[in-house]
């Protein structure tokens, strides 16, 4: 059973019985009389006085339990909603900065082609710009966001907290990839993030990447048993670069090409899997928003609550027990004088 209220530092409250002080009888303050039957009754004076150790005795308290850090532990709450845990796993390699395709390159001349490759915006800037409006639209999904080039490298866990991973993938504009692309570790690894996970509804690895390889028997099985036995699918968003060979060629000289070799690897997988060929910037588009209306299935999930400290409020309350004992010692002054 959950704690409802906790003590960050609880050793602090053995400072509690200080708050005590107060009440205790002041011997510099008193005064002698013959005889004490002369004093007169004073309710006025003796409301005073407690009010002024009340004060000073709530201030020393609510010093104390601030100090000892009180507040509510860390929960889990089981949410539930409609979407998937999706995990895009986003191709940061050197090939990535190159620039995308104009709308119209198939009818620009090969050799002017490559002046105009120079001017469009870059596959990495454009994948960010609609993979962050991706994410935006569908707040009921829980993201997780992966880079890879040489090696995998775990940007984010699963949440739904839209604006942790809306920083991952800005972040990925920083510096430039490195020149390999080892899409079979970056989908070990990928896998690897939904297991040992309790199955509450659709699966998905969004892959962007403009390239391929070959893979060994060892990886494809790993891969493919590991997908299979998270009931993970598969989406691939190719950016096809120039020259670059199209997923569904059938042409025998392409088949040692890394791109097709992977696809057709892909195409073998016993779970759902669908590539998505994007030349141009209004293709990468397409393909985003055809996503987006795929696995919109229930979806049960437990969210992590921070613990939730309360130490602000009873600081609060002390310095406002404070500033009313400086009011009450101000009023005392003023009706002795």
């Amino acid at each position: 059973m959950t704690r409802a209220f906790d003590f960050a530092q609880p050793w602090v409250l053995l400072l509690l019985p200080l708050a005590a002080l107060p009440f205790l009888a002041a011997g510099r303050n008193a005064l002698t009389f013959s005889w004490l039957a002369w004093l007169p009754a004073d309710p006025l004076g003796n409301l005073a006085d407690a009010l002024g150790r009340g004060f000073a005795a709530l201030a020393i308290a609510s010093i104390v339990l601030g100090l000892a850090s009180p507040g509510r532990p860390e929960t889990q709450v089981l949410r539930t909603g409609r979407g998937a845990e999706i995990l895009v796993l986003m191709d940061r390699s050197r090939s990535m900065d190159d620039h995308m395709l104009p709308a119209n390159w198939r009818s620009i001349d090969p050799i002017d082609l490559r002046h105009h490759l120079e001017r469009g915006p870059q596959k990495a800037q454009v994948s960010r710009a609609l993979l962050s409006k991706f994410v935006a639209q569908r707040p009921d999904d829980r993201f997780s966001l992966m880079f890879f080039s040489t090696r995998p490298l775990n940007v984010m866990p699963f949440t739904q907290h839209d604006e942790a991973i809306q920083a991952g993938i800005a972040a990925g504009g920083v510096g430039r990839g490195l020149a390999d692309t080892s899409v079979g570790k970056a989908m070990i690894a990928a896998i690897g993030s939904f297991e040992k996970r309790a199955y509450t509804g659709s699966r998905i690895i969004l892959l962007v990447s403009d390239g391929g390889t070959q893979l060994d028997d060892a990886t494809r099985a790993r891969i493919k048993s590991g997908l299979l036995r998270n009931r993970v699918a598969l989406y691939w968003i190719y950016l096809r670069s120039y020259n670059s060979p199209p997923l569904d060629s059938t042409d025998p000289a392409y088949e040692a090409i890394g791109e097709v070799a992977l696809h057709r690897f892909f195409m073998t997988l016993a779970t759902p899997y669908r590539a998505y060929q994007a030349e141009v910037e209004e293709d990468l588009a397409k393909a985003v928003a055809d996503v987006g209306k795929q696995q919109n299935l229930p979806l049960d999930f437990f969210e992590q609550i921070p613990r939730q400290d309360y130490s602000r409020r009873f600081l609060f309350a002390a310095a406002i027990a404070c500033v009313m004992l400086l009011a009450h010692r101000l009023a005392l002054l003023r009706s002795w004088q």
